[in-house]
């Protein structure tokens, strides 16, 4: 039998331990699809209602739009759930009391309106923390859903807001308002194909406010009943 030289033991050696860095390297560097899976299967994109559909309000804006939405919500006896924006609740207290008194569902979208997925764990919690920590403070209400802006998250965007005992909710339906100032086009958006579970995202805008009452026109005249988002994912309703 030919006897291997110490060369070639030395160059398949050194083989063997390239091929063990090379997998170490696509385990550990390389983003796992598993991993992707595992996060967004933590976060709310629809409710499991089989009749409710949620309205959902990211507000950093448009105060005067907030309150006539308010008024429209009330004259169809509507609840529904306005993400705050922390930055924009500090200088509206008001308003934001007066969304707590008329029962409807307070939840965080941030204070300063950043994007999260840039963030590290620390900061994330850092953001969410204190936009939560104020809310509750002036609503008096416990906040227990974070939507992150511009949809944007990452595994430490979703483990800071566990942490703080936070679901993180994204959408099922977008309306886009904030970038199409288009009353018709919000309706069709809000309504089209819309079913029992999802989550209608909108904003504070005028032609949004114009269109809210047909949008809820359309809702009831289809079965269907606007609850909030909380209830659309089955957490027990603690802003009631």
């Amino acid at each position: 039998m030919k006897k291997i030289s110490s060369r070639a033991v030395a160059a398949l050696t050194n083989l063997f331990l390239v091929c063990i860095v090379l997998v170490i390297g696509v385990v550990c560097f390389i983003p796992n699809a598993s991993t992707a899976t595992r996060v967004q299967d933590r976060v709310y994109y629809k409710g499991s209602s089989e009749k409710g559909v949620s309205l959902m309000f990211n507000v950093y804006w448009g105060t005067e739009e907030v309150y006539r939405i308010l008024d429209i919500l009330d004259s169809f006896e509507v609840k529904a759930t306005f993400f705050l924006g922390g930055s924009w609740a500090d200088d509206n207290i008001d308003c934001v009391k007066k969304i707590a008194e008329r029962g409807h569902e307070i939840g965080s979208h941030g204070y300063f309106h950043r994007e999260h997925d840039k963030l590290s764990f620390e900061e994330n919690l850092q953001e969410i923390g204190s936009s939560v920590k104020y809310l509750e403070l002036i609503s008096e209400k416990k906040v227990a859903l974070f939507a992150p802006p511009s949809g944007a998250y990452s595994e430490e965007t979703v483990s800071a807001a566990e942490r703080l005992g936070l679901k993180t909710v994204m959408w099922s339906k977008d309306t886009i308002d904030w970038r199409d100032k288009d009353r018709a086009l919000c309706f069709r958006r809000a309504t089209e194909g819309v079913k029992g579970g999802d989550l209608i995202l909108m904003h504070p805008m005028a032609h949004t406010v114009e269109a809210l009452p047909d949008i809820l026109e359309y809702l009831r005249s289809n079965g269907l009943k606007e609850i909030t988002v909380g209830e659309n994912i089955g957490l027990a309703s603690e802003n009631t």
